[in-house]
């Protein structure tokens, strides 16, 4: 459907008492969300940002932090020698305890116990999977898996705006703690873009840098181990009508940040969290704790914030909710991890 005009956020119907229900733009049986909007016409394009050949990976370290926030496991990585010569590694790992894209089947309408496209809750398979044959797959148990948007890919223009840099840039401090609960207003993400010269198009990817890791970067020992087990408080964008409004009539593709959680947090009493929308309604990916230091330090070197992206989640089929994400992006090709390689995209090395 994105061959033809795409409604407004005001046209969108509600769900209940949510609005914004973007269910049938791309029809009930969907499972790829706003990534459908990355049409092989909208990659070509994307594709003409690559000017200098240089890259920029975005994937924060799997092993960051050492301990991860909301409660989640602790990365496990063991190193052996296999035999003289050889060398084997293992990683356990909760897929949201670092670098990630939010999948469909992460979050949904909380109040009515149901996922993107109205996909009931406990129609959801969880637990220990054990597939012997992948020619005979229950579509079941891959319900809204994250394996959708890695056998598609999450490619296509990127655009950068670094909030830090813009609150910062007379000198003065951020005026606000990353690691506390804060809003960050729609006006003032309109107004950087402005200041960067940076205009949206249908398809484009966005990244928002508000200062989490490089918070965490300058932060001491026991401050980074201080938020394991204790009420999480994280600055982030504002949940307002506007601000969803503003997210769905650029047509993003995706929404990603440095922060842990994308939207302030926690939400005001009373006020549902943006998740619900943003995944549940829209279908777009969220992706959390991007390291988007180098990123800003090259932008400002070279006054660009725009670029070709790149980022394949793992392929794991069926997939739970969110995938580590392993991504790289620039204005360039990008290496992945995962061997879903593309004209676009070399392996991880």
């Amino acid at each position: 459907m994105t061959d033809k005009k795409l409604p407004s956020f005001d046209e969108l119907p509600k769900f209940h008492n949510f609005s914004g229900c973007a269910w049938d733009v791309w029809g009930r049986d969907d499972e790829l969300g706003t990534v459908n909007l990355l049409t092989e016409d909208v990659v070509k394009k994307a594709a003409e940002e690559i000017k200098l050949g240089k890259t920029v990976c975005l994937n924060w370290p799997v092993n960051f932090p050492e301990k991860p926030f909301y409660n989640r496991q602790t990365p496990i990585i063991h190193s052996w020698r296999k035999s003289d010569n050889v060398n084997d590694d293992s990683i356990s790992i909760n897929t949201q305890s670092g670098s990630q894209w939010d999948g469909l089947k992460h979050y949904g309408i909380e109040e009515h116990k149901v996922f993107y496209n109205n996909t009931p809750s406990e129609s959801l398979y969880r637990g220990h999977l054990s597939i012997p044959d992948p020619g005979k797959i229950d579509p079941q148990l891959t319900k809204l898996g994250i394996h959708n948007w890695a056998q598609h890919g999450i490619c296509g223009r990127g655009v950068f705006l670094d909030l830090v840099s813009y609150y910062t840039s007379g000198g003065v401090p951020l005026p606000y703690d990353p690691w506390t609960t804060h809003a960050i207003a729609l006006k003032d993400i309109q107004d950087c873009a402005k200041k960067q010269g940076v205009e949206f198009r249908q398809g484009d990817i966005l990244l928002l840098r508000m200062g989490f890791i490089q918070r965490f970067n300058s932060a001491t020992p026991e401050e980074r181990l201080s938020f394991h087990g204790k009420p999480e408080t994280f600055a982030g964008i504002e949940q307002s009508e506007d601000m969803k409004r503003f997210l769905w009539n650029n047509h993003f593709a995706a929404v990603a940040s440095d922060q842990p959680a994308l939207e302030r947090w926690p939400t005001p009493q009373g006020t549902p969290q943006l998740h619900q929308t943003i995944l549940g309604l829209f279908g777009m990916p969220i992706g959390e704790f991007f390291d988007l230091e180098a990123l800003s330090k090259f932008c400002s070197e070279t006054g660009r914030y725009t670029f070709f992206f790149s980022s394949w989640p793992l392929n794991i089929e069926p997939s739970k909710c969110c995938r580590l994400l392993l991504i790289g992006t620039d204005l360039v090709v990008v290496r992945m991890l995962t061997k879903n390689v593309t004209v676009y995209c070399h392996e991880y090395v």
